[in-house]
């Protein structure tokens, strides 16, 4: 078997990237999100992951252009949200354009997954990426939603708005149905939508991994 070079794989898996880097960011976030270069350096560096990822699965030049568009400018704003955190309105417009692009980006990787029934290894891992892109999505909507509606989440860290890395661990609670958060919605907007997160949350398993479950046994063996 002839040993592939890493530019190889980033080019044949660009899915195995975006989940690789997604997890990274995730545990590499504790220890670099306290200063403005470490926020700008992991949403930035994130977000070309994703852009890269998105353009290498993606199916309609069109919607691509449109999530490019969206892209660029919510990398300027990952800049600006690092250097301002508790600046409302650039919270508001960094949420407002994150949200859509992440939720395009798993809607394009989940046609990617619905496009034929082979199972390739790239979209194995397009599985957990297009999940944990949908998380990244919900966290920016409850960003935005607490600058709207001040006071939606409460958390054992006293009174005030969240912080962004505890709504994105109140995301993947919601998501996975797991319920260890110790962020609580109590406004009705914030309500609405964690209860619509986990709505998707059961959907995603009922639907993508079972239809891929299903593929497997029936013996179509994942392909390189």
């Amino acid at each position: 078997m002839t040993a592939r070079s890493p530019v190889d794989v980033v080019r044949n898996h660009p899915s195995g990237v975006l989940l690789v880097v997604q997890l990274f960011t995730v545990l590499a976030f504790p220890f670099l999100g306290d200063t403005v270069w470490g926020r700008s350096v992991l949403g930035v560096v994130q977000l070309c992951v994703v852009v890269a990822a998105l353009a290498a699965v993606r199916r309609t030049p069109a919607l691509t252009w449109f999530a490019v568009l969206l892209g660029v400018p919510a990398m300027l704003f990952t800049i600006l949200e690092a250097v301002w955190p508790h600046q409302d309105t650039v919270v508001l417009v960094s949420a407002l354009l994150h949200a859509p692009f992440y939720f395009y980006v798993s809607y394009a990787m989940i046609r990617y997954l619905f496009h034929d029934e082979r199972v390739t290894r790239d979209e194995i891992f397009a599985t957990g990426a297009a999940f944990t892109v949908v998380a990244w999505g919900f966290a920016y909507v409850y960003a935005a939603s607490q600058v709207l509606w001040p006071g939606s989440f409460v958390g054992t860290g006293g009174p005030g708005d969240r912080p962004w890395f505890e709504l994105l661990f109140l995301s993947f609670s919601t998501l996975t149905s797991v319920g260890l958060s110790d962020i609580v919605p109590v406004g009705l907007h914030a309500r609405s939508f964690v209860m619509v997160e986990a709505v998707a949350g059961v959907f995603y398993v009922a639907l993508v991994v079972a239809r891929l479950v299903g593929l497997t046994v029936l013996g179509r063996r994942p392909e390189a």
